[in-house]
């Protein structure tokens, strides 16, 4: 069951990067920018098309290793002494002095620095660079001046030797972060590998004296958000306003966080390289709320595939109760962008490659070597997800079964050595070698063994040689982020033509699922079927499979990837800007308190739910529902709220519409005006109950509406229903949020048309409950009553000059906001409306200031004015949420708390 109806709008025929993101429908100068990069990309495909065609070589230049991504994909290492770095200055001085526009900064934040450091001396250092995709993608990325920071992967300790190794990775474009050796420990093979990669690959937690005998979880938690803040204050250091900050994978959940408390305004995007797990395997982590909201600070969080953006929102939405949108998720009026944006490699350096002599030597020999027999091929690190064992067990069983090609077929398998000091992996390793062994010692003979086994890295040259002659590519992950070895693969295969073998739990089965063969490696007697498919698949089939994958590869590649990626967080930017200038600006505090205390009649309206109450599940687990319905007075509030409602020329109204039991029960010892039921009843603590509500009251449809809330509270688990005297609540804030959204949709059906199709009655959805009331019912409308009664109860002889109204309310209460918005006119001020004993109504006179047209309300009892109202003496304030009627807000309860206790001690 999906938890959003969202339209996935697969741009495979719009960007390279086949993004894949929700939205409703495609904007339309986006949309432009997207044609026209499409149109670029493929002039540039075709042109390295026809070079390839015509005489084989490509012109490239000189390739930088590339950052390991955490999917797994297996290291390998060149030694390139041309290479300049990120930032490389012209080489030609006429060209360095001529004009060019200034480039974007982009400052790409990764745990590691895609360079090995050596120390050759006190102040001499020896750098190294390494193999992945993202450099490939920045080096393509000419329109963005780029600078990498990150962990250099060595303590250094000394003054002396960081001052070095730092001038050292200034000439390469990267800027150094240094973890001392213990930070470095819990961190990285702490809380990063222990933790966060077990849980992210569905393998659980460690067990609890795996933990005890290593590191408390919660060192390991204090040095992760230690090494965060790190990265963090590097990148502000470095920081220039209008750069974008680029954070990649699982080690830096906090740094938007970080990054946002140190600049609100800074561009903030984070990457995942690897799967991001159901919700339901997620929340197993304790820090999982605090890692969560700490990702939602970015402007735009990306991932390989839809699923896993997918689950991203999924665990939002459950764990912290927030609102999932088409476009990400949304947390009181701030939207995180969430989107898909698939991975790819660098497919011109691999084909570039293949035509070098000794690459062409290389697969002589290779296939000289395997003559007469078909190559099957894996390339992997030896690692839990990796899927090894049960690859080489489906070999063993296609033997088995397929008796003929015994000595027809060898499979070839690279196991990258990974983690060699952890006793599990250790465990692998011998776990495969013993099935290798088996195998080899079942089916081999004196010449020839079925398995070639290395536990070895290999030349990225043999390795380009070994997919050029494969015959069949077998990538069998149990859970992969994406899986890059499938497009290596895939690059190298226009000569062959090969088949892959795709696990459908790797990324990569979204991307190249159509040319590939996909198979659960789970299933041992499939995996084997498909091995004997492949083999003996015809040639024709085998062209369209290579074709389809190899068109998607040569298309979207990594520097494709990299550049949709920063367009759209430059695009998100700018929608959040727009968002931006349709918030309410936060409560000016002191203006407030300044205009209270030169005031000499005050009205002060306070919410109560969400607004005065005491929290709970400040983790945002939801669980102790029994606790959060029991609304309870903020402890803190009680000395601020007595002190104000002391105060002779102040009056506190708390307006709500809970029943009147629960006000009395947390009010009652308090010198304030109560409205209960939306205003729906009126007490002054000094007094009784005034029923507010007219008399012919219609309420003959309560039983119908009570007898669905119970029918719909039955079927769906944590729901309850409440019964007021003028209205009905039926609240799933603590069902499960899919199924009770499903119910809320069929319970606004059945009462639409059925019990209430034609009661007098109006129908309020709020965030997860559904509200039936009597038409006229509102906090808005209650206003007029409750004024009424202040004039019968406090007898005043100055008409009210100052009016703060705070509060959570729901969209259709927010009229209240409304009516006390007078006309900043300065014509006139005083719009004067009559309440004589034969007139009961409120009308007003409309004039035009700096908030619109606005009903300027003033009241007249007995020829005495009761309300006169200055737009700068009027303070409506919504709090906990962006989107409202208010005009400011405040961010949270304790914000709110800090108010009062301000606003009680001034006065």
């Amino acid at each position: 069951m999906e938890l959003y109806s969202f339209q996935v709008v697969l741009q495979t025929n719009l960007v390279p990067a086949n993004k894949c993101t929700f939205s409703y429908a495609p904007r339309t100068s986006r949309l432009v920018s997207l044609l026209k990069e499409r149109e670029l990309r493929k002039l540039n495909t075709s042109f390295r098309s026809n070079a390839i065609s015509c005489d084989g070589n490509i012109k490239t230049e000189p390739f930088a290793d590339e950052l390991c991504l955490s999917d797994g994909n297996d290291c390998r290492s060149i030694n390139d002494e041309s290479y300049q770095g990120f930032n490389n200055a012209p080489s030609d001085e006429t060209e360095s002095k001529e004009k060019k526009p200034t480039k974007q900064r982009l400052l790409v934040v990764a745990n590691r620095l895609p360079v090995s450091a050596v120390r050759k001396g006190e102040d001499s250092w020896e750098l190294k660079m390494s193999v992945g995709g993202l450099v490939s993608a920045l080096l393509g990325m000419k329109e963005f001046e780029a600078t990498w920071i990150g962990w250099a992967g060595i303590d250094v300790p000394d003054k002396i030797g960081q001052e070095a190794l730092t001038k050292a990775l200034a000439k390469k474009g990267c800027i150094p972060v240094f973890l001392d050796e213990d930070t470095a420990e819990k961190y990285y093979n702490g809380y990063c590998n222990n933790i966060l990669w077990p849980v992210f690959h569905y393998l659980g937690l460690p067990e609890e004296d795996q933990l005890s005998t290593t590191l408390s979880f919660q060192s390991q938690f204090d040095a992760y958000k230690k090494a965060n803040q790190m990265f963090a204050d590097a990148v502000n250091e470095h920081y220039q306003e209008g750069d974008v900050v680029w954070c990649h994978d699982y080690h830096l959940m906090f740094l938007p966080r970080y990054l946002k408390a140190l600049n609100s305004k800074m561009k903030v995007g984070w990457f995942l390289h690897t799967p991001f797990p159901s919700s339901e395997i997620y929340r197993m982590l304790p820090s999982r709320s605090e890692l969560l909201r700490s990702v939602l600070a970015a402007d735009l969080v990306g991932f390989h595939t839809y699923d896993y953006a997918r689950h991203f929102v999924s665990a939002c939405t459950r764990i912290l109760g927030l609102e999932g949108t088409p476009e990400g998720v949304e947390d009181q009026g701030k939207l995180t962008h969430v989107a898909a944006f698939p991975v790819g490699i660098d497919p011109d350096r691999f084909i570039h490659t293949l035509e070098l002599p000794q690459v062409q030597q290389h697969i002589k020999e290779l296939k000289e070597r395997f003559a007469g027999r078909k190559v099957m091929l894996g390339v992997d690190r030896l690692d839990m997800i990796k899927g090894i064992p049960q690859k080489i067990l489906a070999f063993e069983k296609f033997l088995e079964e397929n008796p003929s090609w015994r000595d027809k077929v060898v499979l070839l398998q690279l196991a990258a050595p990974s983690r060699t000091d952890v006793p599990e992996y250790q465990k692998l390793k011998g776990h495969v070698h013993e099935i290798v062994g088996r195998i080899n010692g079942r089916f081999g003979t004196l010449t020839s063994v079925p398995i070639h086994h290395l536990d070895q890295s290999i030349d990225f040259h043999e390795l380009c040689a070994l997919y050029a002659v494969t015959d069949v590519a077998l990538v069998t992950s149990i859970r992969d982020g994406m899986n890059l070895v499938s497009y290596e693969f895939a690059a190298c295969q226009a000569s062959k033509k090969g088949v892959l073998i795709l696990s459908e739990f790797a990324g990569a089965a979204q991307s190249l699922g159509a040319g590939a063969i996909l198979v659960n490696p789970w299933n041992i007697i499939e995996v084997a079927a498909s091995f004997r498919y492949a083999l003996d698949m015809a040639a024709d089939e085998r062209e369209k499979r290579h074709r389809h994958n190899f068109n998607y590869v040569i298309t979207h590649t990594a520097q494709a990837w990299a550049e949709t990626f920063i367009s759209e967080l430059n695009d998100t930017i700018v929608k959040a800007q727009l968002r931006t200038a349709q918030v309410p600006p936060l409560l000016p505090t002191n203006n407030a308190i300044d205009c209270y205390l030169q005031s000499n009649n005050r009205l002060v309206i306070l919410g109560f739910s969400s607004t005065l109450t005491e929290p709970v599940d400040s983790q945002g687990r939801g669980l102790d529902q029994i606790k959060e319905m029991e609304l309870k007075l903020h402890p803190k509030l009680k000395e601020p709220l007595k002190r104000l409602c002391d105060d002779p020329k102040t009056t506190v109204v708390v307006l709500s519409g809970s029943k009147r039991d629960i006000l009395d029960n947390n009010f009652g010892d308090y010198n304030m005006c109560l409205a209960a039921e939306n205003g729906s009843f009126l007490r002054f603590t000094t007094g009784e109950w005034v029923t507010a509500v007219p008399d012919n009251l219609n309420m003959d449809w309560v039983e119908s509406v009570k007898h669905v809330f119970e029918y719909f509270t039955e079927r769906t688990p944590r729901s309850y229903f409440e019964l007021r005297e003028t209205s009905l609540v039926w609240n799933y804030k603590y069902a499960d949020t899919e199924f009770g959204r499903l119910q809320a949709r069929d319970l606004l059906q059945y009462l639409w048309t059925g019990p209430i199709s034609n009661a007098a009655v109006e129908v309020v959805q709020g965030r997860r409950s559904v509200e039936v009331r009597a038409i006229g019912v509102s906090k808005g409308a209650a206003i007029e009553r409750i004024l009424r009664e202040i004039v019968q109860n406090k007898g005043m002889k100055e008409p009210i000059d100052y009016v703060l109204c705070i509060g959570n309310f729901l969209r259709k209460d927010e009229d209240i906001f409304k009516f006390f918005e007078p006309a900043a006119s300065e014509a006139s001020d005083k719009a004067k409306t009559s309440v004589s004993d034969n007139q009961e109504k409120i009308t007003g006179n409309q004039k035009v200031g700096d908030h619109g047209q606005h009903e300027m309300t003033v009241l007249h009892e007995e020829d005495s004015l009761i309300l006169t109202l200055k737009s700068e003496r009027y303070f409506s304030c919504a709090v906990g949420k962006k989107r409202s009627d208010a005009r400011f807000f405040l961010g949270s309860g304790n914000d709110l708390i800090m108010f009062l206790e301000k606003l009680a001690n001034s006065s």
